[in-house]
């Protein structure tokens, strides 16, 4: 995978002769302001239409007993890029990376770099520092001119009550700006409808802003909280700029302070949780390029299903030969609880178990098994085995089937208790394993994104390329490692299919809505980058007959609705969450889920809605693969086939059944001939949905 330059306008470079400095996209719609007088600000139109107002960039260093700060700009220079860039494992084989470059360079030894892509803008700091450094804190703020409709997600389950110890799984509030909760932390991507009129905005075509950090690395991850707009007004002495200025609404960036002390803790003693924390946010040991600061804008929802932002931003891929990383499908145990039937042997953890999932896994063309808790001790991978599993015949007879097997892992038990110091745990863990045979590690309950996590992430991963080992990482949510390390072939981060199996009811249905989430998460989690949803339910409900269910669990919407999100839903490494006695029952189903790539060349965004409902095109050589998902409103639909190359193709397609608002179950199988010239109108019901493949 390497970048090509196209082509490169010519650098132009001058002295600072004015307060502000502006960049444009390619297209010339969006344009980046950075004001540099007393302090230091960005402020970024679309199209002419404000998105953000002048918001703060600046930073708090510290050397020895120095204090050190963004310091006064000097010098700046504007570039136009134009290049690409190869990704095999991702939802599309060529990346475009074309944009606008300014560069502002400070007597602090300090740089700003601001790009204007068509899409949206970010910019990121980069220390050009070489002694050792603090990170006290970083500014970094998002200023909007009305009081918009927005999409939040919460930290809303710490750790032992460790406030930045957190899992990044979170539904969606749907709220102003104004009512976020000033006490709560919001993870990103967080979305703004930039609309004055509110009601209803989330269910319109309006001009979005979506609030995203990206290229993440020796530094923890961006969080966001409503900041007092009376902080900005009442410093302001102009009366007119304070009338102005009272319906803004901010957001600024929180940082999880680094770790000095830690404990085992957390659910089931799984989490390194910290007990002690410094006065800083990072130590920078050199330098080294902070991570950006984005912004994704948009007129048309669909277009976010299709949005590079997150793969342009991060870091180029660091692993030299990637012919030995094979994404796949995998068949998974814990969400269906091991429940095999109509077997002569006790299903659970145990090696007959794990025979039936490799031939299951086998006779559907999966990749992959995964041997999830359970497997292992408490307290390490290499002792305390569980004797019921033979793991040296599993792996025998996974290399004669052709499945592999990946292993669960609980993070602390897998660099032995130190972030900074587990390489020795890791390496020896991993050559072990991957001498056996096995073929990667679930690596679960991170549950955190302080400094120190992040750099123990691309220390695994960098660990785990070595020895051509798989990552699915659980308890974080992706921040770039993934185009740095390809190895790394999912992230959870998301309130995937387990949440079902203690899902409460209120009232006449289940606590939370999961098929609007379902049609929220593409736009805003996985603007960020492959989740882990783990879809697949054989067992499908709607709203009056679903229950919360853990040895026998169930999904909310339509058997069609989980089948279209092998299409929709990206991550390199897809799993198929229900019991395989129940894929067998249902045969047709799981022929054709087996036949969907979890990597493709192409991908065409063709309709949607945040919140809403979802349509998109995803092409491997020359098969096509189409879904649609709906929220709880059944929806009609027309799919646009001219993507579609010249000639006649033959579309199987899965549709919800008549019966399917009864019996979430129903579905209905067609095959007809389509071409490029043909409109396709599709209905998808209650919780539905639509699903293709064309040939």
């Amino acid at each position: 995978m390497k970048t090509t330059i196209l082509s490169m306008f010519s650098l132009i470079t001058m002295s600072l002769s004015a307060a502000d400095y502006e960049v444009s996209s390619p297209n010339g719609k969006v344009k980046v302001t950075v004001t540099a007088v007393e302090s230091v600000t960005w402020s970024v139109t679309y199209d002419g239409k404000t998105v953000l107002l002048p918001s703060e960039i600046n930073i708090q260093l510290q050397q020895g007993n120095k204090t050190l700060g963004l310091g006064k700009i000097g010098k700046v220079a504007k570039n136009q890029i134009k290049s690409s860039f190869e990704n095999p494992f991702y939802k599309k084989f060529l990346v475009r990376d074309d944009y606008g470059q300014l560069l502002l360079y400070s007597n602090q030894k300090m740089t700003i770099e601001v790009r204007a892509y068509n899409d949206g803008a970010a910019y990121r700091l980069i220390s050009n520092h070489t002694k050792p450094t603090l990170v006290k804190d970083e500014m970094a703020e998002y200023c909007f001119a009305a009081d918009y409709q927005a999409f939040v997600p919460y930290v809303n389950d710490n750790r032992s009550g460790e406030r930045y110890c957190y899992s990044f799984e979170s539904y969606y509030d749907e709220q102003l700006l104004s009512d976020m909760f000033y006490d709560s932390l919001a993870i990103t991507p967080l979305a703004v409808c930039l609309s004055d009129d509110t009601k209803n905005a989330s269910e319109r075509e309006l001009l979005k802003a979506i609030v995203m950090d990206a290229g993440v690395e020796n530094y923890p991850g961006m969080m966001l909280v409503k900041s007092d707009k009376r902080e900005m007004t009442n410093n302001m002495s102009n009366q007119n700029v304070q009338r102005s200025m009272s319906n803004v609404q901010r957001l600024k960036a929180v940082f999880a302070p680094y770790a000095l002390e830690q404990a085992i803790g957390g659910f089931d003693r799984l989490n390194l949780i910290p007990t002690r924390r410094a006065d800083y946010i990072a130590q920078l040991n050199g330098r080294q390029a902070l991570p950006w600061r984005a912004i994704v804008i948009t007129e048309k929802d669909a277009d976010i299903l299709n949005c590079d932002m997150a793969q342009r931003l991060a870091p180029a891929c660091r692993i030299a030969d990637t012919s030995w990383i094979r994404p796949g499908k995998v068949a998974w145990d814990w969400w269906n609880n091991t429940n095999v039937t109509g077997v002569d042997f006790a299903s659970g953890m145990n090696t007959n178990t794990y025979l039936y999932y490799i031939d299951f896994a086998a006779k559907n063309h999966l990749e992959y098994i995964i041997i999830d808790e359970g497997w292992s001790g408490k307290e390490s991978l290499m002792i305390d085995l569980n004797p019921d599993i033979d793991l040296q015949r599993l792996i025998a007879y996974g290399r004669e089937k052709g499945v592999g097997i990946i292993l669960w892992s609980s993070w602390r038990n897998l660099i032995g208790n130190d972030p900074m110091g587990g390489n020795a745990v890791s390496e020896k863990v991993m050559s072990h394993y991957a001498k056996m045979g096995i073929k990667g590690f679930k690596v679960d309950f991170f549950d955190r994104d302080d400094q120190q996590v992040i750099a123990s992430a691309y220390q695994l991963a960098e660990c785990a390329a070595r020895h051509q080992l798989l990552l699915d990482y659980h308890g974080l949510k992706p921040f770039g490692i993934q185009r740095a390390y390809p190895n790394v072939v999912n992230f959870e981060g998301v309130k995937g299919l387990e949440n079902s199996k203690w899902e409460p009811r209120v009232g006449d249905g289940p606590l939370h809505n999961q098929p609007r989430y379902d049609v929220t998460a593409p736009y805003l989690r996985m603007l960020a980058g492959p989740m882990d949803y783990t879809p697949g339910a054989m067992t499908n409900a709607m709203k009056d007959n679903f229950f919360g269910n853990n040895n026998h669990p169930m999904s909310q919407g339509t058997r069609v609705h989980q089948m279209a999100m092998y299409v929709t839903f990206e991550g390199p490494l897809q799993m198929l969450a229900d019991s395989p006695t129940k894929y067998m029952q249902n045969q047709e189903c799981t022929d054709f889920i087996a036949q969907i790539p979890t990597t493709f060349d192409e991908t065409v965004a063709l309709d949607g809605q945040l919140g809403a409902y979802t349509l998109i095109a995803r092409r491997k050589g020359d098969v096509w693969y189409l879904a649609g998902m709906t929220d709880w409103t059944p929806r009609n639909l027309t799919v646009d086939l001219s993507f579609l190359s010249l000639g006649q193709h033959i579309a199987d397609i899965f549709v919800d059944g008549i019966n399917a608002s009864k019996d979430a179950t129903d579905y209905q199988r067609i095959r007809q001939t389509v071409s490029a010239s043909d409109r396709l109108s599709i209905h998808m019901g209650s919780g539905g949905g639509w699903v293709a493949i064309i040939r």
